[in-house]
Protein backbone atom coordinates (compact mmCIF):
# COMPACT_ATOMS: atom_id res chain seq x y z
CA UNK A 1 0.00 0.00 0.00
CA UNK A 2 1.25 3.46 -0.82
CA UNK A 3 2.64 5.76 2.17
CA UNK A 4 1.92 8.98 2.31
CA UNK A 5 4.59 10.38 3.89
CA UNK A 6 8.27 11.26 2.22
CA UNK A 7 10.54 8.04 2.51
CA UNK A 8 13.25 8.24 4.72
CA UNK A 9 15.90 7.15 2.52
CA UNK A 10 14.74 10.22 -0.17
CA UNK A 11 14.70 13.20 2.41
CA UNK A 12 18.43 14.11 2.21
CA UNK A 13 17.89 14.11 -1.50
CA UNK A 14 14.50 16.24 -1.38
CA UNK A 15 16.45 18.51 0.93
CA UNK A 16 19.26 18.41 -1.71
CA UNK A 17 16.70 19.86 -4.70
CA UNK A 18 14.92 21.94 -2.25
CA UNK A 19 18.52 23.90 -1.35
CA UNK A 20 19.42 23.90 -4.94
CA UNK A 21 16.02 25.61 -5.69
CA UNK A 22 16.85 27.86 -2.99
CA UNK A 23 20.39 28.91 -3.53
CA UNK A 24 21.09 28.07 -7.41
CA UNK A 25 17.75 28.51 -9.39
CA UNK A 26 15.65 31.04 -7.85
CA UNK A 27 18.59 33.65 -7.91
CA UNK A 28 19.33 32.94 -11.41
CA UNK A 29 16.03 32.40 -12.96
CA UNK A 30 15.10 36.07 -13.89
CA UNK A 31 18.51 36.70 -15.49
CA UNK A 32 17.89 33.62 -18.14
CA UNK A 33 14.29 34.26 -18.43
CA UNK A 34 15.21 37.55 -19.81
CA UNK A 35 18.84 36.07 -21.97
CA UNK A 36 16.25 33.42 -24.01
CA UNK A 37 17.95 30.73 -25.45
CA UNK A 38 21.33 31.60 -23.24
CA UNK A 39 22.49 28.10 -21.59
CA UNK A 40 22.85 28.84 -17.83
CA UNK A 41 26.34 28.14 -16.96
CA UNK A 42 25.76 27.28 -13.81
CA UNK A 43 24.16 23.95 -14.21
CA UNK A 44 27.55 22.32 -15.28
CA UNK A 45 28.39 21.93 -11.83
CA UNK A 46 25.16 20.37 -10.91
CA UNK A 47 24.77 18.35 -13.43
CA UNK A 48 27.66 16.58 -12.55
CA UNK A 49 26.90 16.37 -9.00
CA UNK A 50 23.70 14.65 -10.25
CA UNK A 51 25.48 12.10 -12.66
CA UNK A 52 27.09 11.23 -9.48
CA UNK A 53 23.94 10.21 -7.79
CA UNK A 54 22.70 8.99 -10.68
CA UNK A 55 25.41 6.87 -11.21
CA UNK A 56 25.21 5.63 -7.27
CA UNK A 57 21.64 5.07 -7.79
CA UNK A 58 20.23 7.61 -5.76
CA UNK A 59 18.49 9.46 -8.61
CA UNK A 60 18.39 12.89 -9.97
CA UNK A 61 15.69 15.23 -11.37
CA UNK A 62 15.63 13.24 -14.79
CA UNK A 63 13.37 10.42 -16.08
CA UNK A 64 14.25 6.89 -15.70
CA UNK A 65 13.97 3.47 -17.73
CA UNK A 66 10.81 1.97 -17.72
CA UNK A 67 12.61 -1.39 -17.92
CA UNK A 68 15.57 -0.98 -15.57
CA UNK A 69 15.96 -2.32 -11.79
CA UNK A 70 13.40 -5.13 -12.73
CA UNK A 71 13.46 -6.40 -9.34
CA UNK A 72 12.83 -9.80 -8.06
CA UNK A 73 9.37 -9.32 -6.99
CA UNK A 74 9.90 -9.79 -3.12
CA UNK A 75 9.20 -6.02 -2.21
CA UNK A 76 5.58 -5.54 -1.22
CA UNK A 77 6.18 -1.70 -1.41
CA UNK A 78 8.99 -0.28 -2.84
CA UNK A 79 9.58 3.43 -3.63
CA UNK A 80 12.49 3.61 -6.11
CA UNK A 81 13.91 5.81 -8.76
CA UNK A 82 10.85 6.86 -10.27
CA UNK A 83 9.57 8.19 -6.81
CA UNK A 84 12.86 9.68 -5.85
CA UNK A 85 12.92 11.35 -9.50
CA UNK A 86 9.35 12.71 -8.69
CA UNK A 87 9.99 14.43 -5.20
CA UNK A 88 13.19 15.96 -6.15
CA UNK A 89 11.56 16.95 -9.25
CA UNK A 90 8.83 19.07 -8.02
CA UNK A 91 11.01 20.91 -4.88
CA UNK A 92 13.53 21.73 -8.18
CA UNK A 93 10.83 23.51 -9.87
CA UNK A 94 9.86 24.54 -6.58
CA UNK A 95 12.72 27.06 -7.93
CA UNK A 96 12.56 26.87 -11.67
CA UNK A 97 10.93 24.87 -14.73
CA UNK A 98 12.92 26.20 -17.48
CA UNK A 99 16.24 25.32 -15.21
CA UNK A 100 14.95 22.12 -14.70
CA UNK A 101 14.41 21.19 -18.72
CA UNK A 102 17.89 22.81 -19.07
CA UNK A 103 19.99 20.52 -17.20
CA UNK A 104 22.19 18.15 -19.15
CA UNK A 105 21.70 14.44 -19.64
CA UNK A 106 18.42 14.53 -18.60
CA UNK A 107 15.99 14.62 -21.15
CA UNK A 108 12.92 12.52 -22.50
CA UNK A 109 15.52 11.08 -25.05
CA UNK A 110 17.85 9.54 -21.90
CA UNK A 111 14.93 7.49 -20.73
CA UNK A 112 13.37 6.44 -24.28
CA UNK A 113 16.99 4.94 -24.51
CA UNK A 114 17.18 3.57 -20.88
CA UNK A 115 13.87 1.66 -21.64
CA UNK A 116 14.33 0.25 -24.99
CA UNK A 117 18.17 0.18 -25.72
CA UNK A 118 19.79 -3.15 -25.27
CA UNK A 119 23.04 -2.99 -23.68
CA UNK A 120 25.28 -2.60 -26.36
CA UNK A 121 22.97 0.57 -27.00
CA UNK A 122 23.28 1.04 -23.25
CA UNK A 123 26.62 1.28 -23.33
CA UNK A 124 27.26 3.70 -26.23
CA UNK A 125 23.95 5.98 -25.35
CA UNK A 126 23.75 6.20 -21.53
CA UNK A 127 25.75 8.35 -20.92
CA UNK A 128 24.67 10.99 -23.60
CA UNK A 129 22.13 14.01 -23.26
CA UNK A 130 19.39 12.66 -25.39
CA UNK A 131 16.38 15.04 -27.12
CA UNK A 132 13.42 13.20 -27.75
CA UNK A 133 11.78 14.43 -31.96
CA UNK A 134 8.73 13.66 -32.34
CA UNK A 135 6.26 16.21 -33.02
CA UNK A 136 6.45 17.09 -37.01
CA UNK A 137 4.50 20.09 -38.79
CA UNK A 138 1.73 17.72 -39.96
CA UNK A 139 1.10 16.71 -36.33
CA UNK A 140 0.91 17.45 -32.53
CA UNK A 141 -0.61 14.84 -30.45
CA UNK A 142 -0.93 11.77 -32.80
CA UNK A 143 2.33 10.47 -32.40
CA UNK A 144 1.12 7.79 -34.86
CA UNK A 145 1.25 9.99 -37.60
CA UNK A 146 4.89 10.13 -37.82
CA UNK A 147 6.09 10.98 -41.48
CA UNK A 148 9.38 11.36 -41.25
CA UNK A 149 11.07 8.19 -42.91
CA UNK A 150 13.95 6.15 -42.31
CA UNK A 151 14.92 3.96 -45.59
CA UNK A 152 17.16 1.35 -45.13
CA UNK A 153 20.22 1.36 -47.05
CA UNK A 154 22.96 -1.34 -46.27
CA UNK A 155 24.20 -1.45 -43.01
CA UNK A 156 22.88 2.45 -42.57
CA UNK A 157 19.44 3.77 -42.68
CA UNK A 158 18.56 7.40 -44.27
CA UNK A 159 16.18 9.62 -42.47
CA UNK A 160 14.46 12.34 -44.06
CA UNK A 161 12.29 14.98 -42.80
CA UNK A 162 11.58 17.59 -40.16
CA UNK A 163 10.84 17.68 -36.31
CA UNK A 164 9.48 20.85 -34.10
CA UNK A 165 9.76 21.30 -30.73
CA UNK A 166 12.58 19.41 -29.88
CA UNK A 167 13.02 20.34 -25.95
CA UNK A 168 16.89 21.09 -25.44
CA UNK A 169 17.36 20.05 -29.50
CA UNK A 170 19.78 22.90 -29.57
CA UNK A 171 21.90 21.54 -26.94
CA UNK A 172 22.10 18.17 -26.64
CA UNK A 173 24.64 16.03 -28.02
CA UNK A 174 22.34 13.47 -29.60
CA UNK A 175 18.26 13.01 -30.50
CA UNK A 176 16.29 10.16 -30.23
CA UNK A 177 14.03 10.45 -33.50
CA UNK A 178 10.59 8.73 -34.31
CA UNK A 179 10.95 7.53 -37.78
CA UNK A 180 8.51 5.38 -40.06
CA UNK A 181 9.69 2.37 -42.31
CA UNK A 182 6.89 2.16 -44.18
CA UNK A 183 4.19 4.94 -43.53
CA UNK A 184 1.30 2.35 -45.07
CA UNK A 185 2.29 -0.21 -41.86
CA UNK A 186 0.86 2.11 -39.58
CA UNK A 187 2.30 2.21 -35.91
CA UNK A 188 4.11 -1.23 -36.43
CA UNK A 189 6.66 0.78 -38.71
CA UNK A 190 7.50 3.22 -36.16
CA UNK A 191 10.96 3.23 -34.83
CA UNK A 192 13.16 5.14 -32.97
CA UNK A 193 16.37 6.35 -33.68
CA UNK A 194 19.70 7.93 -31.87
CA UNK A 195 21.28 10.26 -34.05
CA UNK A 196 24.46 11.71 -32.87
CA UNK A 197 24.84 15.93 -33.29
CA UNK A 198 27.48 16.36 -36.25
CA UNK A 199 25.95 13.63 -38.03
CA UNK A 200 25.56 15.14 -41.91
CA UNK A 201 22.28 15.67 -42.92
CA UNK A 202 20.85 16.85 -39.30
CA UNK A 203 20.38 20.34 -39.40
CA UNK A 204 19.00 22.72 -36.30
CA UNK A 205 17.06 25.33 -38.19
CA UNK A 206 15.16 27.36 -35.34
CA UNK A 207 14.75 28.21 -31.77
CA UNK A 208 11.79 29.07 -30.85
CA UNK A 209 11.00 32.13 -28.78
CA UNK A 210 8.18 31.15 -26.32
CA UNK A 211 5.76 32.40 -23.53
CA UNK A 212 7.80 30.74 -20.70
CA UNK A 213 10.87 28.46 -19.83
CA UNK A 214 12.55 30.54 -21.71
CA UNK A 215 16.38 29.32 -20.00
CA UNK A 216 15.32 25.95 -21.90
CA UNK A 217 15.87 26.01 -25.88
CA UNK A 218 13.13 24.48 -27.87
CA UNK A 219 13.92 23.80 -31.83
CA UNK A 220 13.40 22.60 -35.06
CA UNK A 221 15.76 20.32 -36.82
CA UNK A 222 15.35 19.15 -40.35
CA UNK A 223 17.16 15.59 -41.35
CA UNK A 224 17.54 15.15 -45.36
CA UNK A 225 19.47 11.89 -46.36
CA UNK A 226 20.61 11.64 -42.66
CA UNK A 227 22.84 8.55 -42.52
CA UNK A 228 22.73 6.82 -39.25
CA UNK A 229 23.95 2.98 -38.47
CA UNK A 230 21.73 0.52 -38.44
CA UNK A 231 22.31 -0.44 -34.92
CA UNK A 232 21.46 3.25 -33.79
CA UNK A 233 17.50 2.11 -34.17
CA UNK A 234 16.30 1.53 -30.14
CA UNK A 235 14.22 -1.90 -29.97
CA UNK A 236 13.47 -4.39 -32.90
CA UNK A 237 13.63 -3.56 -36.67
CA UNK A 238 10.46 -6.48 -36.92
CA UNK A 239 7.40 -4.49 -39.17
CA UNK A 240 4.74 -6.51 -37.79
CA UNK A 241 0.99 -6.43 -36.21
CA UNK A 242 2.55 -7.62 -32.60
CA UNK A 243 2.71 -4.77 -30.41
CA UNK A 244 5.83 -5.70 -28.45
CA UNK A 245 7.79 -5.76 -31.36
CA UNK A 246 7.29 -2.11 -32.32
CA UNK A 247 9.73 0.63 -31.23
CA UNK A 248 6.49 2.47 -30.82
CA UNK A 249 4.98 0.42 -28.09
CA UNK A 250 8.25 0.53 -26.01
CA UNK A 251 8.94 4.35 -26.74
CA UNK A 252 5.16 5.23 -25.41
CA UNK A 253 5.86 3.10 -22.17
CA UNK A 254 8.62 5.84 -21.32
CA UNK A 255 5.84 8.04 -21.04
CA UNK A 256 3.81 6.44 -18.15
CA UNK A 257 7.47 7.30 -16.14
CA UNK A 258 7.52 10.52 -17.60
CA UNK A 259 4.25 11.93 -17.44
CA UNK A 260 4.08 11.50 -13.39
CA UNK A 261 7.50 13.83 -13.76
CA UNK A 262 5.90 16.66 -15.87
CA UNK A 263 2.80 16.31 -13.35
CA UNK A 264 5.59 16.71 -10.85
CA UNK A 265 7.02 19.85 -12.04
CA UNK A 266 3.89 21.31 -12.34
CA UNK A 267 3.05 20.56 -8.34
CA UNK A 268 6.25 22.13 -7.29
CA UNK A 269 5.70 25.10 -9.58
CA UNK A 270 2.19 25.28 -7.89
CA UNK A 271 3.68 24.85 -4.65
CA UNK A 272 5.79 27.96 -5.38
CA UNK A 273 3.11 30.40 -6.08
CA UNK A 274 0.84 28.92 -3.37
CA UNK A 275 4.00 29.75 -0.61
CA UNK A 276 4.64 33.04 -2.10
CA UNK A 277 1.32 33.59 -2.37
CA UNK A 278 0.31 32.59 1.57
CA UNK A 279 3.30 35.05 2.65
CA UNK A 280 1.77 37.92 0.46
CA UNK A 281 -1.98 37.72 2.09
CA UNK A 282 -0.15 37.57 5.44
CA UNK A 283 1.65 41.09 4.95
CA UNK A 284 -1.93 42.16 3.75
CA UNK A 285 -3.44 41.25 7.10
CA UNK A 286 -5.54 37.84 5.55
CA UNK A 287 -5.00 34.98 7.72
CA UNK A 288 -5.97 31.43 6.36
CA UNK A 289 -7.55 29.29 9.04
CA UNK A 290 -7.79 25.64 7.84
CA UNK A 291 -10.07 25.24 10.52
CA UNK A 292 -12.65 27.46 9.98
CA UNK A 293 -15.19 27.01 6.80
CA UNK A 294 -13.67 28.76 3.70
CA UNK A 295 -17.59 30.61 3.52
CA UNK A 296 -16.57 31.91 6.62
CA UNK A 297 -13.46 33.38 6.15
CA UNK A 298 -11.94 36.51 3.78
CA UNK A 299 -12.99 35.76 0.23
CA UNK A 300 -8.89 35.59 -0.57
CA UNK A 301 -8.62 32.93 2.16
CA UNK A 302 -11.41 31.10 0.55
CA UNK A 303 -9.68 30.82 -2.77
CA UNK A 304 -6.10 30.29 -1.37
CA UNK A 305 -8.30 27.19 0.31
CA UNK A 306 -9.92 25.98 -2.80
CA UNK A 307 -6.53 26.28 -4.80
CA UNK A 308 -4.65 24.54 -2.01
CA UNK A 309 -7.04 21.31 -2.12
CA UNK A 310 -6.31 21.02 -5.97
CA UNK A 311 -3.14 21.02 -5.39
CA UNK A 312 -3.48 18.56 -2.76
CA UNK A 313 -5.07 15.90 -5.52
CA UNK A 314 -2.41 16.76 -8.05
CA UNK A 315 -0.01 15.76 -5.42
CA UNK A 316 -1.31 12.52 -4.74
CA UNK A 317 -2.17 11.84 -8.47
CA UNK A 318 1.58 11.60 -8.85
CA UNK A 319 2.66 10.27 -5.98
CA UNK A 320 0.42 7.20 -7.01
CA UNK A 321 1.45 7.26 -10.56
CA UNK A 322 5.31 7.01 -9.59
CA UNK A 323 4.67 4.46 -6.84
CA UNK A 324 2.94 2.13 -9.23
CA UNK A 325 5.87 2.60 -11.81
CA UNK A 326 8.20 1.52 -9.06
CA UNK A 327 6.04 -1.38 -7.93
CA UNK A 328 5.96 -2.59 -11.80
CA UNK A 329 2.20 -1.82 -12.19
CA UNK A 330 0.51 -0.73 -15.00
CA UNK A 331 0.33 2.63 -14.46
CA UNK A 332 -1.31 4.15 -17.85
CA UNK A 333 -4.26 5.55 -16.81
CA UNK A 334 -2.71 6.85 -13.47
CA UNK A 335 0.12 8.36 -15.76
CA UNK A 336 -2.48 10.39 -17.67
CA UNK A 337 -4.42 11.20 -14.53
CA UNK A 338 -1.71 12.61 -12.83
CA UNK A 339 -0.56 14.41 -15.88
CA UNK A 340 -4.43 16.26 -16.96
CA UNK A 341 -5.02 17.17 -13.22
CA UNK A 342 -1.24 18.81 -12.16
CA UNK A 343 -1.10 20.52 -15.75
CA UNK A 344 -4.54 21.91 -15.46
CA UNK A 345 -4.53 22.92 -11.90
CA UNK A 346 -1.20 23.87 -11.97
CA UNK A 347 -2.08 26.13 -14.97
CA UNK A 348 -4.68 27.71 -12.82
CA UNK A 349 -3.23 28.30 -9.39
CA UNK A 350 0.10 29.85 -10.76
CA UNK A 351 -2.69 32.69 -12.76
CA UNK A 352 -5.03 32.82 -10.02
CA UNK A 353 -1.99 33.36 -7.66
CA UNK A 354 -1.06 36.64 -10.04
CA UNK A 355 -4.77 37.70 -9.37
CA UNK A 356 -4.76 37.38 -5.41
CA UNK A 357 -1.14 39.66 -5.47
CA UNK A 358 -2.35 42.38 -7.49
CA UNK A 359 0.21 44.57 -9.22
CA UNK A 360 2.68 42.76 -7.30
CA UNK A 361 1.77 39.54 -9.23
CA UNK A 362 1.74 41.60 -12.48
CA UNK A 363 4.98 43.04 -12.19
CA UNK A 364 8.67 41.81 -12.25
CA UNK A 365 9.62 42.25 -8.77
CA UNK A 366 8.55 38.70 -8.03
CA UNK A 367 8.59 35.58 -9.79
CA UNK A 368 4.83 34.88 -9.65
CA UNK A 369 3.88 36.21 -12.99
CA UNK A 370 6.94 33.83 -14.49
CA UNK A 371 5.98 31.13 -12.94
CA UNK A 372 2.55 31.68 -14.33
CA UNK A 373 3.91 32.27 -17.82
CA UNK A 374 6.76 28.28 -17.13
CA UNK A 375 3.19 26.90 -16.14
CA UNK A 376 1.44 26.26 -19.26
CA UNK A 377 3.68 24.32 -21.37
CA UNK A 378 2.90 21.39 -18.09
CA UNK A 379 -0.48 21.46 -19.88
CA UNK A 380 0.86 20.97 -23.24
CA UNK A 381 3.80 18.76 -23.66
CA UNK A 382 3.96 15.13 -22.59
CA UNK A 383 0.56 15.19 -24.63
CA UNK A 384 -1.79 17.75 -24.29
CA UNK A 385 -4.76 17.67 -21.51
CA UNK A 386 -7.42 17.11 -23.93
CA UNK A 387 -5.07 13.65 -24.85
CA UNK A 388 -4.69 12.82 -21.32
CA UNK A 389 -8.64 12.63 -21.08
CA UNK A 390 -8.58 11.03 -23.94
CA UNK A 391 -6.50 8.25 -22.53
CA UNK A 392 -8.09 7.88 -19.52
CA UNK A 393 -11.61 7.46 -21.04
CA UNK A 394 -10.17 4.57 -23.30
CA UNK A 395 -8.91 2.23 -20.11
CA UNK A 396 -12.02 3.39 -17.82
CA UNK A 397 -13.90 2.88 -20.95
CA UNK A 398 -11.73 -0.28 -22.55
CA UNK A 399 -11.67 1.16 -25.68
CA UNK A 400 -9.24 1.19 -28.34
CA UNK A 401 -8.18 3.98 -30.16
CA UNK A 402 -9.68 3.33 -32.64
CA UNK A 403 -12.93 2.90 -31.27
CA UNK A 404 -12.51 6.40 -29.24
CA UNK A 405 -11.19 9.04 -30.58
Amino acid sequence: MISLETPKKFGMLVNQAHQVSLEIFRPISRKYDRAEHEYPKELDALAALIDGMNDGGEGGTGARGVRRDPGDGSAENRNGTNMSSVLSIMEACWGDVAMVLSMPRQGLGDAAIASVADEEQLARFGKLWASMAITEPGFGSDSSAVSTTAVRDGDDYVINGEKIYVTAGGRSNAVVVWATLDKSKGRAAIKSFVVEKGTPGMEVTRLEHKLGIRASDTATIVFTDCRVPKENMLGSAEVNDDPGASGFAGAMQTFDNTRPLVAGMAVGCARAALDVTQDLLKEAGVEIDWDTPSYAQNAAAAAYLQMEADWEAAYLLTLEAAWMADNRKPNSLQASMAKAKAGRVGSEITLRCVELAGSLGYSEESLLEKWARDSKILDIFEGTQQIQQLIVARRLLNKGSADLK
